[in-house]
């Protein structure tokens, strides 16, 4: 049933949250396993803790609210996994690294965006409990996605670059090979036509002395 009321939305925009947090306690450990870098790694198992606290602040708003702590289907993290996902199975090394980064940092700006939004919509229904629960969560979001800045920054993404780098020449390097095997197959065929070419010649001049 679609809200009436601001308390309403306040309440739907809760379980929206609570599912997708619910979502990214089971996506991060994949994402942990999958990165290469020790530092990214970290960070993902770091959030993952962070997570699980934010699931409990989420079930103390419900109290403050009297509602049950139940979530509703998130499109948009779900979206936002799925994606990350096929990273896992497409890419590999750095590459996977920086796209795991990408990934992670559309879901912090999508709870950045979600958590700003309750905290305000707690603090018009002048619930200040929840205001400053939401309030705390949504500085750890900010915090997270920082940190992979810092990350992508430091490391991650200079090595995707040159790891790029790395394939781009070795792709003129064959080619060069081949132009040059190449190059070597038609002097060798110049060559042989001048040998025939001589033969014929002599050939020729021998049936005429005869």
């Amino acid at each position: 049933m679609a809200a009436t009321s601001l308390q309403e939305l306040f309440v739907e925009e809760l379980r929206d949250a609570y599912d997708g947090e619910k979502r990214l306690t089971k996506a991060l450990p994949k994402m942990a396993k999958a990165s290469g870098s020790e530092e990214l790694r970290a960070a993902f198992t770091n959030h993952l803790r962070e997570t699980e606290g934010q699931i409990k602040r989420l079930e103390q708003v419900f109290r403050t609210i009297g509602e049950p702590a139940r979530g509703k289907k998130c499109d948009g993290l779900m979206g936002i996994i799925e994606e990350g996902k096929h990273a896992i199975e497409e890419l590999d090394g750095s590459v996977l690294d920086a796209a795991l980064i990408a990934g992670a940092q559309r879901a912090e700006h999508y709870e950045i965006a979600a958590y700003g939004t309750l905290a305000y919509f707690a603090e018009m229904l002048g619930n200040d409990k929840a205001k400053d629960l939401l309030g705390q969560t949504l500085d750890e979001e900010k915090a997270a996605d920082e940190k992979l800045s810092t990350i992508a920054k430091s490391s991650v993404n200079r090595e995707a670059l040159m790891a790029a780098g790395t394939e781009d020449e070795q792709e003129p390097m064959t080619r060069s090979s081949r132009g040059s095997g190449a190059r070597r197959m038609a002097s060798t065929g110049s060559r042989g036509n001048r040998s025939r070419a001589m033969a014929s010649d002599r050939s020729r001049s021998t049936r005429g002395r005869r």
